[in-house]
């Protein structure tokens, strides 16, 4: 006999696609601002963390293992079969070098943030910095698979920190790219850029057509199908191949990284296939992204929090102004327009939630693009945040 309300497997699963579910019905029918700066997101994250640690579902059982093993790595390969690369090039042209060199921010950012601040850390802190690297070069599904290519424990307060600075910087982050649309005159002399180019771009992006279809059974079977396939594959892959390890015997590259990074690749080349027009992929990803993140928030263990997320919200906020610095530099020397930066910051920060909401306040138009845009971060975010989190380490 246990202490838990609900301790069945189908009864707990059933619990975290209710919290997703309330939430993000709550934002559709109440279409409330709250929602822009508290995301559904975090709810979807603490509420678990709540119920588990007050007995009402545990935070070990075998659907949280079977997730992990197999969940993720089918929602990542379903997400990147959207990734269109020929198309976000075509529209946003240089504007694609600038979110690359943001990346980059991003991955030197890390180990510079986390340097300041790691002595007030404990001392697997920069698996967290890794995690919440994988959010900054995507979004939420690469947070989640960083985390399992490092061995992150996903009851660990390290994860619980990595989604609070998420969520706490994306408050003060978001508004800045939304009101960089004010110093448009000032921010295009500062880059140079030419009077023509926001005319092709727009241009360009109405030219875009990302309708698909409406989705029926028989694609969800595809996308299962796909997958579980490919995570099939990529696990088989990885169990092939032994873990590079350090001269001191440590694990550098283990098994989980090698099937995420499989799956990633498979997954893009995915995409230059047919598989890239299966209706309703991206929806049907992003909501095995989100009961995932409920089945971290359930498995995390609040027993020893303390005071020291603090220091690692204030590493986060350094960390991102120096992203925000490769950004200038990066608009500068492509010359492009504050429309385009801050989209390409949007896509990496943000990822595919909140490309969008940016590039319909500064041109509308390019909001279809914005979302290709992200998506491209999704695909460099695992190998990308990897690097970020081993020099996270190297500090350490």
């Amino acid at each position: 006999m246990n202490d838990y309300l609900i301790s069945s497997e189908a009864g707990i699963l059933a619990v975290l696609a209710a919290v997703a579910s309330v939430f993000f019905f709550l934002e559709h029918k109440t279409k409330a601002k709250f929602f822009s700066y508290l995301p559904p997101l975090i709810f979807i994250y603490l509420i678990p963390v709540l119920f588990s640690n007050i007995g009402v579902i545990p935070n070990k059982a075998g659907v949280y293992d079977f997730m992990g093993a197999n969940v993720l790595p089918a929602f990542i390969v379903i997400l990147l079969l959207n990734v269109d690369l020929y198309s976000t090039v075509k529209v946003m042209g240089k504007g694609i070098f600038v979110m690359l060199l943001g990346t980059l921010g991003v991955v030197v950012g890390a180990p510079v943030g986390f340097a300041i601040v790691s002595s007030f850390l404990g001392p697997e802190a920069w698996k967290g910095y890794g995690a919440l690297a994988g959010s900054w070069i995507g979004g939420t599904a690469n947070m989640l698979a960083v985390g399992q290519m490092i061995d992150l424990n996903e009851s660990s307060l390290d994860f619980g920190y990595a989604v609070i600075a998420d969520n706490v910087v994306y408050f003060l982050w978001l508004p800045l790219m939304l009101a960089a649309r004010n110093y448009a005159t000032r921010f295009h002399k500062f880059t140079g850029v030419s009077d023509d180019r926001l005319a092709k771009m727009e241009d360009a992006a109405k030219a875009l057509t990302t309708d698909k279809g409406r989705m029926e059974m028989r694609h969800i079977l595809y996308l299962i199908a796909i997958g579980m396939g490919v995570t099939a594959f990529a696990a088989w892959v990885a169990g092939m191949i032994d873990p590079i390890k350090t001269a001191d015997g440590q694990t550098l590259v283990t098994a989980n990284t090698y099937k995420i990074l499989c799956a990633t690749i498979i997954g893009i080349l995915l995409s230059f296939t047919k598989a890239n027009r299966i209706p309703g992929s991206h929806g049907f990803a992003m909501a095995l992204v989100y009961l995932f993140v409920a089945r971290m928030g359930a498995k995390a263990d609040l027993s020893n929090l303390d005071w020291s997320v603090l220091w690692f919200v204030a590493g986060a906020y350094i960390w991102i102004f120096i992203h925000g610095a490769f950004l200038v530099g990066a608009a500068k020397l492509f010359k492009v327009d504050v429309h385009t930066a801050a989209i390409a910051s949007a896509a990496n920060i943000g990822g595919a939630a909140s490309a969008p909401i940016v590039a319909a306040y500064h041109k509308p138009a390019l909001v279809p693009v914005s979302v290709l845009m992200a998506l491209i971060g999704y695909a460099v975010g695992n190998p990308a945040a990897w690097v970020a989190a081993m020099l996270c380490k190297w500090v350490s």
